[in-house]
């Protein structure tokens, strides 16, 4: 599994598709101070790694993900689940709802999913 600094490349490269260390770079600096060098070297192991791909582009490279954003959310949410939830993904949304204030929006979708979520248990 990706660590959280590459997981945070990887949420870039999935939102904006394929970039340059610069970008990459530009990017992470909206949330924090990171050295271009830091980001050069992450993109590096990561494509060491097999998380990432690269092709070159004038005397550097353009990086792409590799591993598909659901797959690793997946991944990661199951073993959350498993290992702080005890395998209850209810514990899981009554702990995320009771911490975090959701939208008018996010409630209705949650509203329309256990609809859903109902009509299958029926079937």
């Amino acid at each position: 599994m990706p660590t959280d600094g590459e997981m945070e490349i990887l949420q870039i490269l999935w939102k904006y598709g394929p970039c340059t260390v610069k970008e990459v770079n530009f990017l992470m600096n909206e949330k924090k101070d990171v050295g271009y060098t830091t980001s050069l070297k992450m993109l590096q192991i990561m494509y060491e790694k097999g998380l990432v791909d690269r092709q070159p582009v004038g005397k550097g490279h353009r990086y792409s993900a590799i591993l598909k954003e659901r797959q690793v959310k997946k991944n990661l949410l199951r073993g959350m689940i498993d290992l702080v939830f005890e395998g209850s993904p209810m514990q899981m949304v009554l702990q995320a709802l009771g911490n975090y204030k959701a939208s008018p929006e996010e409630l209705r979708d949650l509203k329309q999913l256990i609809r859903d979520m109902e009509r299958q248990a029926k079937k």
